[in-house]
């Protein structure tokens, strides 16, 4: 399918590794011109990449800046860039309030740095798409790590109030969920749990990680970051010129609303 997007500029966060790398990627096989703003250095020589702290604000307007004058006026923006408490939140008492503002800063903070630094280009252009990398731990209550579950509940929200924002002026907003990706942040769970359990409950990754699958995913089988770029880009193209405000599950089947 013939996505539209050759020339397009697009912004991806988080774009270094796991899921914002593969979008980086799709854009880039759908002829779009790509910038990376990622903490970890880039290797893909197909993109523009730029060390960029998403919780920083004068580094995101010097990464904008840089952006527009070597690409163009930014057209798509994709915010990935997250992390997780690098703990083991079950029950949450296993946390300490420590445990939380740092999660709360890159994932809720750093989206509304990056929405900021972004959205007035758009407006005053009357177009433009915002996607933004949530989850379903965000809309069920996860208690494998509260803090980044409650940081992706509030990306949910807080993508529908700028899609109601930027809807008249032609700007499309929405949010996309995966469910069970191998990327280094779901490994880092596994991890956090292991590290947790008495030796004789101790698994490997790939046997707590398929038990996992086995019990929650209807479709029984792990999402690839692929599967996750291909629904943000496909968002962002405009093949999807009518969708906006929307929180779509790319899940397996995990959580399902009826």
């Amino acid at each position: 399918m013939n996505l539209h997007l050759t020339n397009h500029v697009a912004v991806v966060t988080g774009g270094a590794s796991g899921i914002g790398r593969a979008v980086a990627e799709c854009f880039a096989a759908e002829g779009a011109r790509v910038a990376v703003w990622d903490v970890a250095e880039t290797s893909d020589p197909n993109v523009l990449a730029l060390r960029v702290d998403v919780t920083d604000r004068e580094s995101i307007a010097a990464a904008l800046q840089q952006t527009e004058s070597q690409l163009g006026p930014v057209e798509h923006l994709v915010h990935a860039a997250a992390v997780g408490s690098g703990k083991f939140g079950f029950p949450f008492t296993n946390l300490t309030p420590d445990d939380w503002p740092r999660v709360l800063e890159v994932n809720v903070l750093g989206m509304v740095n990056v929405a900021h630094a972004v959205a007035p280009g758009m407006r005053e252009r009357k177009a433009g798409t915002m996607v933004f990398l949530a989850s379903v731990a965000g809309q069920i209550g996860s208690q494998t790590d509260p803090p980044y579950s409650a940081s992706k509940a509030a990306n949910i929200n807080f993508a529908q109030c700028l899609a109601k924002d930027l809807a008249p002026h032609g700007v499309r907003v929405s949010t996309v969920c995966p469910g069970m990706v191998q990327t280094p942040l779901n490994r880092s769970v596994w991890q956090a749990w292991h590290d947790s359990q008495p030796d004789e409950a101790k698994r490997s990754y790939e046997d707590w990680a398929a038990e996992k699958i086995r019990n929650v995913v209807p479709l029984g089988r792990w999402q690839q970051p692929e599967d996750i770029a291909d629904m943000v880009v496909f968002l962002s193209s405009p093949r999807a010129a009518n969708v906006t405000g929307q929180t779509i599950n790319v899940d397996g089947g995990f959580v399902m609303h009826w």
